[in-house]
């Protein structure tokens, strides 16, 4: 299935139902009264956070979601019935804005969490209501109150513990088939990745995580150039990013240190925040270099980025390299989430 990460809809909670103008009548009981029921509530309408979906593509289809109208009152001081909620099933990390007031209106980031975005409306008033003491036989009733109407727009921002950056051709795609059991498309060409896909790392029973492998980036993304600047939001979930390195590039003058200060200048004008994000350096495709310049020129690469964080080397095509990587961040996941967790209780 496509990977669609933006929609917009219309949604349309159920007017109320209007109060009903009725009077009480029974043999042998002259003057019954008023006895006009309300009208009952309109459906409301909700998101609803459903594991498994991974794609904004079904809104595509259907754009209107309707809720049900509450039903009129009746008489006997009857009420109407209420119009069913509506939920709709959205991919955990959907972001929900109000496309007229440009407003938050919330984000849904577990399965089975719920965010109401169109209330239903209220019920009206039957004749009943009215009666008092000065006005015995009202005619008086109140229709039912519209629900609200609202464009959304949806934003999906993917849930993964591992973001994989990198420009195009790093082998992004190719480490996330060797690691998992995601399939996206390698070729040898640039921007091959035209969406992001996640993949399941397990590195053994019951130790896991997810990894997603976004678009190659390109200098200035940030400001729409290429592909990745749609995705880059993306990264903002991941716990880690594994800035991947093609160590042996197509173009002979092509500079791995200048691709890498460019990504960090991209992430920098994207989000302040993505740029602190913890990072790794992950030089891949090590074994097409000569096996006896290898480590000199990796040298001289952390030599010009003055590099102080991990470095892994891999050959993401062959695997050499991707166990040991794979369990290296299985152990820092592990400890970041029980200090997490630890945080939390405190």
């Amino acid at each position: 299935m496509k990977f669609v990460d933006e929609a917009t809809i219309r949604v349309e909670a159920g007017a109320g139902g209007n109060g009903a103008l009725s009077f009480r009548r029974e043999k042998f009981i002259p003057r019954g009264g008023p006895d006009g029921g309300d009208g009952g509530h309109g459906g409301s309408i909700y998101l609803i956070g459903q594991e498994g979906l991974n794609t904004l593509a079904d809104f595509r289809q259907t754009r209107v979601f309707r809720a049900e109208k509450g039903a009129k009152g009746g008489g006997s001081q009857c009420t109407g019935k209420s119009g069913k909620e509506l939920y709709i099933q959205v991919p955990l990390g959907t972001r929900v804005v109000d496309a007229a007031a440009e407003e938050l209106i919330g984000e849904i980031t577990r399965h089975g969490e719920s965010l109401l975005v169109a209330h239903g409306g209220k019920s009206g008033l039957g004749n009943a209501r009215f009666k008092s003491s000065t006005n015995r036989a009202p005619r008086r009733t109140t229709p039912g109150k519209p629900g609200e109407h609202r464009e959304l727009a949806l934003e999906l921002q993917v849930l993964a513990d591992v973001g994989l950056l990198g420009m195009p051709n790093a082998g992004k795609s190719t480490l996330l088939r060797a690691v998992s059991q995601a399939r996206p498309k390698v070729a040898d060409y640039p921007f091959t990745t035209l969406h992001p896909h996640l993949g399941v790392v397990r590195v053994g029973e019951l130790r896991s995580f997810v990894m997603a492998d976004i678009p190659g980036l390109i200098e200035g993304a940030a400001e729409g150039a290429g592909l990745g600047h749609q995705f880059l939001r993306h990264l903002l979930r991941t716990r880690i990013l594994l800035h991947l390195v093609d160590m042996a590039p197509l173009t002979p003058d092509a500079d791995p240190a200048a691709g890498i200060k460019a990504i960090e200048a991209e992430l920098k004008k994207f989000s302040p925040q993505l740029a602190k994000r913890e990072r790794w350096l992950v030089l891949n495709k090590m074994d097409l270099l000569p096996e006896d310049e290898r480590e000199q020129i990796v040298s001289r690469l952390l030599k010009k980025l003055k590099w102080k964080r991990p470095v892994y080397r891999i050959s993401a095509i062959s695997g050499k390299g991707c166990r040991e990587l794979t369990m290296d961040l299985m152990r820092h996941l592990e400890q970041s989430r029980k200090k997490s967790n630890k945080h939390d209780r405190h």
